[in-house]
């Protein structure tokens, strides 16, 4: 059997959180950067979403990053919070 048919390229993933407004990556409490290696990089992006829940967060999107730049993926965080700021108020007819 030939080993070399089966193997797996790893590929790292990177977690990190980013301002919406203006593209500056979370690098501790109070302080962001420019730079993603320099910004906390999330161990899952549940660990992130609940980072946003419990520092109250907002304006904020979940950027996971890979080694080859065209795979990256950026999602809204959404919390109970921001749902709440977007709510509009319905009016009754």
């Amino acid at each position: 059997m030939n080993k070399g048919n089966h193997c797996r390229v790893r590929r790292k993933m990177r977690i990190f959180l980013q301002q919406k407004e203006t593209g500056l990556y979370f690098k501790d409490i109070q302080s962001w950067t420019r730079t993603p290696s320099e910004a906390m990089d999330f161990l899952s992006s549940t660990a992130a979403i609940d980072f946003c829940v419990t520092n109250k967060l907002n304006g904020v999107q979940l950027v996971l990053k890979f080694e080859e730049h065209q795979y990256d993926i950026v999602l809204p965080v959404v919390t109970s919070q921001t749902q709440q700021q977007n709510e509009r108020p319905s009016s009754s007819v």
